[in-house]
């Protein structure tokens, strides 16, 4: 089984930054491609970034494209997210996903995920 856990949302007004940061347990975490993904109220998950098991190689949604930054530290079992520039647009609950399959690529849909943590609000203010 793989654990993962949200931590660094909470108010912030548009223009301001937060990193979001998900710490994995429970097994090999370099293995793995991972991503986030967020989901507003009403709306349906969203897919916001991706990076692969080495942090090689990462892809980000147009809409947070030159914001949004995602990296991994695998020697400490944690996958970041860096949002900048942050917009009213943004506010979602932000969860980490992790790929169930060694060494996968990229996925941007929720379901080539396999693991997933409870999330973390996120609230960006006008």
């Amino acid at each position: 089984q793989v654990q993962l856990v949200e931590s660094g949302g909470g108010l912030v007004q548009a223009g301001g930054s937060l990193r979001l940061s998900c710490a994995a347990s429970g097994r090999t975490f370099s293995a793995y491609a991972m991503g986030w993904f967020r989901q507003a109220p009403g709306k349906e998950r969203e897919f916001v970034a991706a990076i692969s098991w080495s942090g090689g190689s990462t892809y980000l949604a147009d809409s947070v494209k030159g914001r949004f930054t995602i990296s991994r530290d695998n020697a400490k079992n944690t996958m970041y997210l860096q949002m900048n520039s942050l917009k009213p647009e943004d506010t979602a609950v932000y969860s980490c996903a992790a790929r169930g399959v060694k060494g996968s690529g990229l996925g941007i849909r929720p379901y080539e995920y396999d693991y997933w943590g409870a999330g973390t609000q996120v609230t960006v203010s006008s």
